[in-house]
């Protein structure tokens, strides 16, 4: 499940790209969280921490600026397409006891079976859950399935506390199946075989 991550921030009461740029050479992200029915607040937080928070998936943020503290998930970030710095990003705040939908990512574990490999067909299930208990990631296990099987949505184990917030639960996941670069060189590999004992049977009857 994902982490809580604490960080310290100021609030911010100018704006702009001319500001952006001074805060961004002061080694700050200019932030804006957003709340339903209510006037969005604005900080500035310190940049290398809070670059390497977002390495986190769907983590739970604690801001704490302007003498207050705000529980937030991100919403959006913005980076430089070029120096691929982080330039602003959006947080949406949240309650404890709230439960949210977020995008989390599919992994595979485990090996199919002979020549097989796992296709993920789906990268990001949408997840409802509690905002003190959102997962990170979604694992699915694809031991010793052989050629052709699929993962439905509906045989996808969710991790604790979280739903599937999705339509269609027979849509495929993750396909298992061998693939055509590998059937071709079994293919060819059997002709050449059967020359080899071709070339072999000439030499046994001469003996």
């Amino acid at each position: 499940m994902a982490n809580t991550i604490s960080l310290n921030g100021e609030a911010r009461t100018e704006f702009g790209k001319g500001v952006a740029r001074r805060l961004r050479v002061a080694n700050k992200i200019p932030a804006t969280i957003y709340a339903g029915g209510t006037e969005p607040a604005y900080l500035t937080l310190p940049m290398r921490e809070t670059t390497l928070a977002l390495r986190h998936t769907n983590a739970l943020f604690s801001l704490t600026f302007d003498g207050q503290t705000k529980m937030a998930v991100v919403k959006d970030v913005q980076k430089n397409p070029v120096k691929r710095i982080i330039e602003h990003i959006d947080f949406l705040e949240v309650k404890a006891g709230e439960k949210i939908d977020v995008e989390v990512p599919v992994f595979v574990e485990g090996q199919p079976k002979g020549a097989a490999v796992a296709f993920v067909d789906i990268q990001e299930l949408k997840v409802r859950a509690d905002v003190a208990n959102l997962p990170e990631k979604i694992v699915v296990n694809v031991e010793g399935l052989t050629d052709g099987t699929k993962v439905l949505l509906k045989d996808v184990q969710m991790p604790e506390g979280a739903e599937l917030d999705m339509d269609d639960l027979e849509e495929s996941v993750v396909t298992v199946e061998v693939p055509e670069d590998a059937t071709e060189s079994t293919e060819a590999a059997a002709p050449a075989a059967d020359a080899d004992a071709a070339a072999a049977a000439p030499a046994a009857d001469a003996e």
